[in-house]
């Protein structure tokens, strides 16, 4: 591995010359700017950890590929042991940051892609899975920062890739070369994006053969030609532009991943990065154990977080002596329980995978829909019940520049005072951190990353096989019953069967 630390990561970035605007202006350093620098931070934690002795055995994996020693966040997962390790992981991150550490998108494109690949080449006689390896020894070697690049802008969303009446709603390819092709078009909601090395990109949808040149998959660097990243604005982000060290809540560490538009302009892409174009009977299965894996992941990274949010809290409570009143147990144990009801969904998933043809691990896909429906459920109940109990001052509590204030400050120290020999700076700083992990961007990311909360319920209802449970319903009281018929190939209709 080349980057071995969080120090040799932002090194790695600054060698790095991507067009980036934030703000309508251009970006010169994502690991100085105010703006971006605290999402470089979170992600250099991913590298931290593989150097810490008490983690190494979660964040490090052997590559199946070289045999050679590689982060977690470039590995095709190889057994339960894998899919099992990586929530472990994400779990230990979320705690150590409080924020999105932004890998797992890239991660889980690396596993479709990888097992998708192979179906592809197994029906077409394709050499997609050869170029694939290629590329992703380059990043394992490399311990290289991926991108996950799925949604579209989508333009008209009653209409499909092939009847937008702009074309380039959807990433297609516009040209065909000898050496390669070149693509248009955007993606949207890209968490990590300004700080990744490489882009991923893949489809965000099923497609049918009218949308062949939408059915693309391929590899860029971040700083090609013609690409273009516009970082988006986040809840408080005035603040911790103006280095607001205490009203941003999370000086260190940012609120959410990060999340940017990349913009393609007729990007060409060598052939040796194409690993899907046109093969549209496949885009359907590649997007969905690209999601089912990314479902699985939010049992496990939105847990960290909660660990966090129930610890500041807690110690609020400490600090204002309400901490010993029933009521307050009652419900920091509900917080509690909601948090490690939450990560048993994630566990699950990862411990009913199953082998794919590749040889790659899936996770249950039943359960790892569950596991991201109860995401948009239980951590903003956990959010509310933290508000709940953190009391109303967090919403009207005066600025950091009040508390430093000669003319005020005194009066903001003295009425903001708790627990004597707790100082009243402390309770400021963990209101703040509740604040910022309670308000806006975090929870709307809750809510709708890895997809909307009706896209898991759509998949539920698909996987729930209501037949079988009629026929188990009938056997009981003597109604006789007659077999299910056996069901199209998965890759060919766009679907994966459960394994539960």
């Amino acid at each position: 591995m080349k980057l071995k630390n969080g120090a040799e990561y932002m090194d790695s970035l600054r060698r790095l010359k991507p067009r980036i605007y934030y703000k309508g202006e251009l970006i010169k350093d994502v690991t100085r700017h105010p703006a971006t620098a605290p999402h470089v931070r979170a992600a250099a934690m991913t590298y931290a950890l593989a150097s810490d002795k008490e983690y190494k055995d979660l964040a490090l994996a052997t590559s199946h590929l070289t045999g050679r020693t590689i982060g977690r966040f470039t590995h095709v997962h190889q057994g339960v042991e894998d899919l099992i390790k990586k929530v472990k992981l994400l779990r230990v991150l979320g705690q150590k940051t409080g924020s999105c550490f932004q890998r797992c998108v890239g991660l889980d494109g690396i596993n479709a892609t990888y097992s998708v690949a192979y179906e592809i080449d197994q029906k077409y006689g394709t050499d997609y899975l050869e170029r694939f390896k290629k590329w992703l020894i380059y990043i394992q070697d490399e311990n290289l920062m991926v991108v996950g690049a799925m949604t579209d802008p989508k333009g008209d969303r009653s209409k499909g890739p092939a009847d937008q009446p702009d074309p380039d709603q959807y990433v297609h390819v516009v040209e065909r070369r000898n050496g390669g092709i070149v693509i248009r078009g955007a993606k949207l909601h890209m968490t990590g994006a300004v700080n990744s090395h490489e882009i991923l990109v893949m489809p965000t949808t099923a497609m049918d053969e009218r949308s062949k040149d939408y059915a693309v998959v391929c590899a860029i660097p971040i700083d090609a030609p013609g690409v273009t990243l516009i970082f988006g604005r986040q809840a408080s982000d005035d603040r911790r532009d103006r280095g607001e060290r205490i009203d941003s809540g999370k000086p260190t560490f940012a609120a959410v991943g990060g999340e940017a538009v990349i913009a393609f302009e007729d990007v060409f892409v060598p052939r040796q990065r194409v690993f899907m174009d046109g093969e549209t009977d496949f885009t359907g299965s590649l997007v969905y154990r690209f999601a089912a894996h990314h479902r699985a992941n939010y049992g496990a990274c939105k847990t960290g977080l909660m660990d966090v949010l129930t610890g500041a809290v807690t110690y609020l409570t400490q600090i204002q002596g309400t901490d010993k009143g029933s009521h307050v147990k009652d419900k920091i144990t509900e917080m509690i329980h909601l948090c490690e009801t939450l990560y048993c969904s994630s566990i699950a998933c990862s411990a009913e995978g199953w082998k794919t043809p590749s040889g790659a691990y899936m996770v249950n896909t039943m359960l790892a829909n569950v596991c991201k429906q109860n995401v948009t459920r239980f951590h903003f109940e956990v959010a509310r019940l933290a508000l709940d109990l953190a009391g109303g001052f967090i919403a009207t509590m005066p600025s950091q520049y009040d508390l430093e204030s000669e003319e005020v400050g005194g009066l903001v120290r003295k009425y903001f005072s708790g627990v004597a020999g707790i100082p009243p700076e402390h309770r400021m700083k963990i209101a703040r951190l509740i604040e910022a992990m309670t308000g806006g961007t975090a929870l709307v990311e809750s809510m709708h990353g890895a997809g909307s909360p009706q896209a898991q319920r759509i998949m539920i209802l698909r996987e729930g096989d209501l037949e079988k449970k009629v026929r188990l319903a009938k056997s009981i009281i003597g109604i006789p019953t007659r077999k299910k018929a056996a069901k199209p190939a998965a890759a060919s209709k766009g679907k994966e069967k459960s394994r539960g």
